[in-house]
């Protein structure tokens, strides 16, 4: 495979301008983005994407998951594509980066392409991934998982959103349901470029994440029964108070994950008490516990005990106590070779780099089960994301995508 000489550039003011005019479609409250999947604002993001796809001399794919394929054909029409993306949806509160970064950043590699008349042998696909997020229709990396054959169509529609509206009926809703088979396309190769999620690169003042492994995950949704009750009159030693038995079981998973330290992870970031009164004693309340590792049998064994040892603490207050698994990926190691090409590339380009884990699941996670595939991360300010104040600089957007830029072009097989 042919190596890009250094000189090859992207217009990283072109990115940063895609970045900013993409945020202004489901602005958030407080600078960042709610371009939540499925929603109208969601499909307005698509069709921005579109465009700017169709304008680049791109074709666009779309399967019953409503992911986005765009494909710049290369000079030999057997081989196969090499793919690079990630997501456009967002959080609630979420950041103009997250997921973002990733497909424009793509758009960018096949721009600056056209810009200098690069041609490839392999066709190039831009991805945007439906429902990576998993805010609104849990699990997380959806439509990816459809696609490796992790989940069943008919489990993806089925999923509801907080208000009982179902994936498959807001995907027709939108307008972005494909007729394409999920899962029918076949990769050559997959690249995904993120923003870390975390502080580690800013912190060791690295411009560049090659990533060779992503932590799995298990996802356990808890429904906690109690009793409903005034909260004024009922006496302390009359309650079956699922509140405070939520309150235990969130402190025996910080305790159970300090215990499994080092590369351990446990905590809850969503909650719901019904029926949600501040003079009523929660009649239920539904919680996820979110649990990682890079390594899969300390991962097994968090979720071990956690369900061992939950169902104790509520059967000590009376509460009932269930648990369904909302989501899970055993950990990912990435493709040698393409990790190899990704620290050349930053190499290459004098990037300062360092091999990171990602402790965020990705669609690469499942990419990475039908077909070799790898991360590229650049730093964010304070490792702060899933917030609307994340934040990145031009820099570090232009430096990332050089980086996938350099390293696409490699497996593609650049033509002189």
């Amino acid at each position: 495979m042919a190596a890009a000489g250094e000189n090859l550039r992207i217009n990283g003011d072109r990115l940063w301008d895609s970045l900013m005019e993409m945020a202004r479609i489901g602005p958030g409250v407080a600078g960042g983005n709610n371009r939540q999947t499925l929603t109208d604002a969601d499909a307005e993001g698509r069709a921005l994407f579109q465009r700017w796809c169709e304008a680049a001399g791109m074709t666009m794919g779309l399967d019953a998951m409503g992911t986005m394929f765009a494909t710049r054909a290369g000079e030999d029409p057997e081989a196969l594509p090499v793919y690079m993306g990630s997501h456009l949806d967002t959080q609630p509160t979420g950041g103009k980066y997250d997921g973002v970064l990733g497909v424009l950043g793509a758009l960018e590699v096949v721009r600056s392409m056209n810009d200098l008349g690069i041609r490839t042998r392999h066709p190039i696909v831009v991805t945007n991934w439906s429902n990576e997020e998993g805010a609104r229709f849990a699990p997380a990396m959806l439509a990816s998982g459809v696609f490796a054959g992790v989940h069943t169509l008919d489990y993806a529609y089925g999923r509801t959103d907080p208000e009982g509206r179902s994936y498959g009926e807001e995907l027709a809703r939108i307008g972005w349901k494909g007729t394409e088979e999920v899962g029918a396309r076949r990769m050559h190769a997959y690249y995904e470029l993120h923003i870390e999620q975390g502080p580690i690169l800013e912190a060791e003042g690295r411009q560049i994440g090659v990533v060779t492994h992503c932590q799995g995950l298990w996802w356990l949704e808890f429904t906690l029964t109690g009793r409903a009750a005034h909260t004024g009159s009922t006496p302390m030693a009359m309650r079956i108070n699922a509140g405070l038995a939520m309150a235990r079981i969130i402190e025996m998973v910080q305790e159970v994950a300090m215990a499994a330290q080092p590369d351990a992870m446990g905590g809850v970031g969503q909650a719901r008490f019904l029926p949600n009164s501040r003079n009523v004693l929660p009649g239920s309340v539904v919680f996820t516990v979110d649990l990682r590792s890079p390594d899969q049998a300390k991962l097994d064994a968090l979720r071990a005990e956690v369900e061992a040892r939950a169902p104790a603490i509520c059967a000590e207050l009376g509460v009932g106590c269930a648990v369904e698994v909302v989501g899970h990926f055993d950990p990912v190691t990435f493709a040698p070779d393409l990790v190899r090409s990704v620290r050349g590339a930053a190499e290459r380009l004098g990037y300062s780099h360092m091999d990171v884990v990602s402790g965020a699941g990705h669609d690469a996670c499942w990419a990475a089960k039908v077909a070799p595939a790898t991360m590229i991360m650049c730093p964010c300010v304070d490792g702060l994301s899933h917030n609307e104040a994340e934040e990145i600089s031009k820099d570090w957007a232009a430096a990332g995508t050089e980086v996938l830029f350099h390293a696409v072009l490699e497996t593609a097989e650049l033509l002189r």
